[in-house]
């Protein structure tokens, strides 16, 4: 944690004010939070399912995420609205970058055939979003007690005003962008 913050005064913001000529070193992009979303769309048929997403998510993020309901009915999907369907979490301050170190150097590398993660996940703000397939791959999360192996979503919102400043930032902050060609 402290590792990170660190490298973000010491390489990270000279590195940036070069790059992108910024006069002031608080126009350099930081992170501003980090959101964790794990849907769980069969807790219509059994709501335990929900409980047990709820247990490794806090568990992933060292904090009690919040239960979300659905916004709308959706008749094909058999879903009402007010159902419980997801959880969520949002990360600020020390445990967001925790988080981050965990995810970068100790998650990541443990995903089966990485080969980096895809740069085009951009929303076009300087905010980044990154899909896991399973909760597995942290290693907090005991293999024998997992009900269902579940994906995520991890949003990086930060406080750049481009995509590009952005990319650069979560580059050197350590995010393993995927080699093109």
């Amino acid at each position: 944690m402290a590792r990170l913050k660190d490298l973000y005064e010491q390489e990270i913001i000279p590195a940036l004010m070069e790059k992108f000529s910024y006069k002031n070193k608080m126009e350099v992009p930081k992170l501003h939070k980090v959101v964790i979303n794990m849907g769980v769309g069969d807790a219509k048929e059994n709501p335990k399912f929900l409980d047990s997403a709820v247990d490794d998510l806090a568990t992933i993020a060292g904090q009690r995420p919040v239960v979300i309901a659905a916004k709308r009915s959706v008749s094909n999907f058999k879903l009402r609205e007010g159902m419980k369907i997801g959880t969520k979490v949002t990360l600020r301050g020390d445990r967001m970058y925790e988080f981050v170190d965990r995810l970068l150097n100790v998650a990541l590398p443990r995903v089966r055939d990485f080969r980096g993660v895809p740069e085009r996940s951009f929303d076009g703000r300087g905010n980044y979003s990154l899909g896991v397939r399973e909760q597995l791959i942290f290693p907090e999360i005991n293999y024998d007690k997992v009900e269902k192996v579940r994906g995520m979503d991890i949003n990086f919102v930060t406080t750049a005003n481009t995509d590009e400043e952005a990319k650069e930032f979560l580059r050197l902050l350590g995010m393993p962008f995927a080699k093109r060609g």
